[in-house]
């Protein structure tokens, strides 16, 4: 049986919106309102897509026919529009970071338990089956003993995006891309012993990253940058008896599991927006407060890795001063 199409409220309507919308429209869902704090902007991308134009949040995320809130804004605006949707009694799935420090979340998912509101991070890695492979085998120990992990996330991208260099938007690559990596690595091993991070900052963001993550026996060599993209984006996962070799790992399609004797086992799946929108709204219509696949403990935990990485960085955004 086809289900109805599933209704969403977009706050932003950037480039991300405009990749997520094209995947989700023709297939199961629709774009029920919108808003953006340029109504203008705003407007071409409702009509584009179908949907209403609104010239507030509120009014946008309550809109009849409205099932759930995607937020894909700034990340300084996030915790804002998130709470916004909560009280209205909303369900609210946004972009990662899900907020810029992990307090922010933490309380942010406690109003969503108090309301009984679904609220979730789109952290599409965690939705796709290629990762959750990859967790099956280090869970089964496939690998033996880990030994090393080289995790980088390394592009140059800093100047596609003004919010990406602006300290106002919480720009930067940790919490832009640094996001990722750490993810992964919270998933797979779970809270780190120590983290020790240190940064080049430039204007008041991040532009690059080394972040070592260490656990009791092995430790996780993280690289992160949003001007060169020499170390590229790749995981190597180094164990007793296999390794595990994964490009673009935050949004693969094949994942390989070697073994010491010369022997391969490569898991081919999708990591795309759709799987986790599809999740999302079954989530939200069975009447899930939070999220199976991207709990809110994850989210938190990543988050107050990240609050460690910035206060060894002494990176603090201006908004935080005030």
């Amino acid at each position: 049986m086809t289900r109805t199409p599933f209704g969403w409220c977009f706050i932003g309507t950037g480039r991300l919106a405009e990749t997520v919308a094209g995947e989700i429209l023709p297939n199961g869902h629709r774009i029920v309102s919108v808003y953006s704090r340029t109504y203008e902007r705003a407007a071409v991308f409702a009509a584009r897509h179908g949907a209403e134009v609104y010239a507030d949040p509120e009014a946008a995320m309550t809109a009849a026919g409205v099932e759930g809130v995607y937020i894909v804004t700034p990340h300084s605006s996030h915790a804002e529009y998130a709470e916004t949707a909560i009280r209205l009694g909303v369900p609210v799935f946004c972009e990662k970071p899900f907020t810029v420090r992990a307090k922010e979340a933490e309380d942010l998912f406690r109003l969503a338990a108090d309301k009984q509101v679904y609220a979730a991070e789109a952290m599409w890695t965690w939705f796709a089956p290629p990762a959750r492979v990859v967790r099956e085998w280090i869970d089964n120990r496939r690998l033996g003993d880990i030994q090393t992990v080289n995790i980088s996330y390394c592009a140059s991208f800093m100047h596609d995006a003004s919010r990406l260099t602006d300290p106002m938007a919480a720009g930067g690559a940790l919490l832009d891309i640094g996001v990722y990596p750490l993810t992964y690595l919270y998933r797979l091993f779970g809270e780190p012993v120590s983290v020790s991070c240190q940064g080049v900052l430039e204007n008041g963001v991040d532009i690059s990253d080394t972040i070592e993550v260490n656990y009791d026996s092995f430790s996780c060599h993280v690289e992160v940058s949003m001007c060169d993209d020499s170390c590229g984006e790749q995981l190597h996962i180094r164990g007793s008896e296999a390794d595990i070799y994964i490009d673009h790992y935050h949004n693969a399609g094949q994942v390989r599991l070697v073994f010491h004797n010369g022997r391969e086992e490569i898991y081919t799946g999708i990591t795309d927006y759709l799987t986790e929108f599809d999740i999302a709204a079954d989530e939200i219509r069975s009447g899930l407060i939070s999220s199976v696949l991207v709990p809110p403990d994850a989210t938190v935990a990543v988050m107050k890795i990240m609050d460690e990485c910035r206060r060894q960085m002494r990176l603090v955004y201006p908004f935080e001063r005030q």
